[in-house]
């Protein structure tokens, strides 16, 4: 019986890992009335999905056409670690995204380069570039991004917000007016991440079904020769 219970218990774990999802489903053609750039399926949000296996965030974004090499066109995911403010507003009009708060933001342009940037209450902030960083595929864009670029300004990691928009800047080297921004995931700024496994906790689980499976198997073999004839 405590065998069956831990099976149970096993299989519960593993359900609920591979069914929790946080992907938000966004409204196809709602480009923002203040967006005043191109319009392309490429700017239009139609999901996005944020998973923390422990190490790492993984995110991506699905668009409502396939990804074009545009000058301008950036793709931005918001982050509060702890100590976020709600930036887009606070440095440029008009004021769009009131419920944004963010102290690190990732850029991922269409040719696959992610900047990383954090936003420290006092100070600097840093940039780290990786090249290949962000992957397009398709209507589809990803990140893997590691935990020790992201680290806490003051929430557990589970607990970072996040919001997602796309922009067109009208000189590609900086941002503009908040005139460039086309869509924001709905929910963006109270977005948390699924929590996974990792790929040894993953390893560890299956090893758990194969030997509890052994021992039921043995279980019984032993049950059949002790039976008399």
């Amino acid at each position: 019986m405590r065998i069956l219970c831990r099976l149970a218990a096993m299989g519960a774990a593993l359900a609920a890992a591979t069914s929790a999802s946080a992907t938000v489903v966004d409204p196809a053609d709602d480009l923002l009335a203040s967006y005043t750039g191109p319009v392309s399926g490429d700017v239009d949000i139609l999901s996005g999905d944020v998973a923390f296996d422990g190490t790492s965030f993984l995110l991506s974004a699905t668009l409502a056409s396939d990804i074009d090499a545009v000058p301008g066109q950036l793709y931005a995911w918001g982050i509060d670690l702890g100590a976020g403010t709600p930036r887009i507003d606070l440095l440029r009009d008009p004021d769009i995204a009131p419920d944004i708060a963010f102290d690190a933001v990732l850029v991922m342009l269409p040719n696959g380069v992610l900047t990383v940037v954090t936003i420290p209450v006092a100070g600097a902030p840093t940039f780290t570039t990786l090249i290949g960083g962000a992957v397009v595929d398709g209507d589809t864009l990803s990140a893997n991004i590691p935990l020790s670029l992201l680290s806490s300004t003051g929430f557990a990691p589970e607990d970072y917000t996040f919001g997602f928009w796309s922009r067109i800047r009208v000189d590609p080297t900086v941002d503009g007016t908040n005139n460039e921004i086309a869509d924001f995931l709905l929910g963006s700024g109270s977005i948390n991440a699924r929590v996974v496994p990792e790929p040894a906790t993953w390893l560890t689980m299956l090893l758990g079904f194969g030997v509890v499976g052994s021992v039921m198997r043995r279980g019984r073999k032993a049950q059949r020769i002790a039976q008399p004839a």
